[in-house]
């Protein structure tokens, strides 16, 4: 439970707080919260990608959806099974040792969710699919699809009159721009050992560009919503935008070091010798 870190914590004598009253605590379920609901929503985007796809009779428009999905997919696929975990890894911290133990049903989540990872395909197969397939296909067909999207969603965001949506609006479109930049400088290294070398990171930091854009759609939907919403369901909406800021403050600054990490061309993986592990 623990105390406040203020002056009236340092009385013995004074109430504990709950552990939803620890700022750090507060740290670790927002995280999860932009992670579940932030892949949960990219997923089912993905979903209504396919209805669309099937649904439509155009067949230019049809192979439009299909190339996105094609590019996504990978994402789609590991994303969520990584950072999900995290979300389970935790709720376990947050639990303490109760986490631990099969009293509470969190260590269970951990070990089932565990799996995903591994059946939705190794997270080094979907970075060597994203960066050494999907980003070129057609010339760069899908990324450009990808990047009309985001962009489309960036004006929206400029245009609502929002200062947090603008300010979140610049941060992806800086993020998207670099991983365009970085996409190319890989490509442009001469040598696909080198280029493929560190596609996991690449697909880690695609990822979070990705959630990044679904969650500025979240942001200025919740906005709007919470505009006419009930007292009842104003929390709903105001969590929304808690968990969106925090992924920008906290989440998609990490792409950062990873794009100057694949623009480096950095041959340290390449370069390990067998008999040194």
């Amino acid at each position: 439970m623990g105390r406040s870190t203020g002056a009236a914590g340092k009385d013995p004598t004074s109430p504990q707080l709950k552990l939803v009253e620890h700022a750090d605590v507060r740290r670790m379920l927002l995280a999860q919260k932009s992670y579940v609901e932030g892949g949960l929503a990219f997923n089912l985007w993905c979903a209504k990608l396919v209805d669309e796809a099937n649904g439509i009779e155009d067949d230019a428009t049809r192979e439009s959806l299909t190339l996105l999905l094609d590019l996504l997919t990978p994402i789609a696929k590991s994303w969520p099974s990584q950072w999900c975990l995290a979300a389970n890894d935790l709720a376990i911290q947050v639990h303490g040792g109760y986490g631990y133990t099969r009293e509470y049903n969190v260590e269970q989540f951990y070990r089932d969710n565990r799996l995903n990872p591994i059946h939705e395909g190794t997270h080094g197969i979907h970075g060597l699919d994203l960066l050494g397939r999907k980003v070129v296909i057609k010339e760069g067909a899908a990324l450009k699809l990808f990047v009309q999207r985001v962009q489309a969603s960036l004006e929206c965001a400029r245009s609502n009159g929002d200062a947090q949506d603008a300010a979140h609006a610049r941060a992806l479109e800086a993020a998207m721009q670099r991983l365009v930049d970085v996409t190319q400088q890989l490509w442009s290294a001469g040598d696909p050992g080198v280029t493929l070398a560190n596609a996991s990171v690449y697909l880690e930091a695609f990822g979070h560009v990705v959630i990044a854009w679904i969650w500025l759609e979240q942001a200025f939907t919740a906005r709007k919503a919470l505009k006419n919403a009930p007292d009842n369901e104003a929390g709903f909406y105001r969590g929304k935008l808690a968990a969106a800021q925090y992924f920008f403050a906290w989440e998609l600054p990490k792409t950062t070091a990873q794009f100057d990490l694949l623009a480096s061309l950095d041959r340290t993986t390449l370069d390990m010798q067998d008999a040194w592990f």
